[in-house]
């Protein structure tokens, strides 16, 4: 087979890139090494930026989004019992959505699907080969290796696929900070104790109250990172937040039987550059943001962006102007958002390891935060999401 461009990783990245090539008459194909059942199967956040929003109406796959998404226009922060509301869209204009990860993937399958492109599923030992001259890349199916010959490969593949892993072999420099907890998610079918997101900090640890849909909520407890999901039956979960929770919001706060639970561990990690010869990292394959901010499938929409506009701008206008600066553009955007995470991240925990100092710190940024419009625009241009 030969095509213009293969995609490795069938998530949200590699999904919304393959429809876009297609738009553009660009020929793709996309392989992943599990089924579409086991993806969508993946519990993952959901609260889009305007920019993403943008790209899923570009793509073609933006309809149930505005016909199902929740608009925020604002979002809370709760310290000492009080929730203090940041008005997003009169301190910048604009808005964020609440989708989930698994609609937004699950909308660009359906729009593949009836497009006829092709998605080669259950592909074993997927690997990229010779990125610096002529590349291809092999799979295996049905005990059989195939071979995909192509102009470039756009590794959507995440943080254990191969395509991070063969750039670590071509000078790839690594950032990572491990953050000392994780974060305990419960997904419940009831309804949200607040129509907008609430971020809490809390003397016995972070929690944050989200939302799927106006029947199904998602709610997150800070942990240790040796809790065990075993150790917390849904009635101590529900009890633990609760007590981290403002006194309101605790009382109105609805509970039922978890249908998911699982703990998740916070990191940072940054590669560079994001480039290898014909070979492009995108998304969770070249950084990983703490939830905290909101930024992981942001971030990995705007690299789609960049890598978009610099493909296209190679086969529609025979310029590589684009396609070169793919790693420094798309690197720009990923600091910020790894910056406002990290702070986000560092304002809301409680910190093991936190000094007297750093937690007057800490509860003085929480208070000019809930006092300064200033404050608040800042956190509000960063958490709708920065410009491409």
């Amino acid at each position: 087979m030969r095509v213009q461009v293969a995609i490795i990783g069938s998530g949200p990245a590699g999904l919304l890139l393959g429809q876009l090539l297609t738009n553009a008459g660009i020929d793709n194909v996309i392989l992943d090494r599990v089924d579409r059942d086991y993806i969508l199967g993946r519990i993952r956040a959901g609260v889009l930026e305007h920019g993403t929003v943008r790209l899923l109406d570009e793509a073609g796959a933006g309809a149930r989004l505005h016909r199902e998404g929740l608009v925020h226009d604002g979002v809370n922060l709760a310290y000492a019992g009080v929730k203090h509301r940041i008005d997003l869209k009169a301190l910048t204009g604009r808005s964020v959505m609440v989708y989930g990860q698994t609609e937004v993937t699950q909308d660009l399958m359906d729009l593949r699907a009836a497009t006829g492109v092709r998605t080669i599923y259950n592909a074993g030992n997927v690997m990229p080969h010779d990125f610096d001259g002529q590349p291809y890349v092999t799979y295996e199916k049905d005990g059989v290796t195939h071979r995909i010959d192509c102009d470039f490969i756009a590794g959507c593949d995440g943080a254990h696929g191969p395509s991070r892993a063969v750039a670590m072999q071509h000078g790839l420099k690594a950032f990572e900070r491990v953050y000392p907890f994780g974060w305990l998610g419960v997904l419940a079918d009831v309804p949200p104790v607040d129509h907008e997101l609430i971020y809490a900090n809390h003397e016995r640890g972070f929690a944050l109250c989200s939302q799927r849909s106006s029947i199904r909520s998602r709610y997150y407890l800070q942990v240790p990172l040796d809790a065990k999901v075993e150790d917390w039956p849904d009635a101590a979960f529900w009890d633990e937040l609760r007590l981290r929770l403002p006194g309101e919001t605790a009382e109105a706060l609805a509970t039922g039987p978890s249908i998911e639970k699982s703990i998740a561990p916070l990191r940072s990690f940054v590669a560079e550059p994001l480039r290898y010869g014909r070979l492009f990292l995108v998304g969770d394959a070249g950084h990983i943001v703490p939830p905290t901010g909101a930024k992981g499938l942001n971030l990995a929409a705007s690299d789609v962006h960049y890598l978009f506009e610099g493909l296209r701008e190679h086969y529609l206008e025979r310029s590589d102007a684009a396609l070169d600066a793919y790693s420094t553009r798309a690197l720009a955007r990923i600091w910020n958002a790894v910056r406002f995470s990290w702070s986000m991240t560092q304002l809301l925990h409680r910190l093991p390891d936190q000094s007297d100092f750093g937690q007057r710190i800490q509860e003085s940024e929480l208070s000019w935060l809930a006092t300064s419009a200033a404050a608040q625009a800042a956190l509000a241009e960063n958490y709708v999401g920065l410009p491409y």
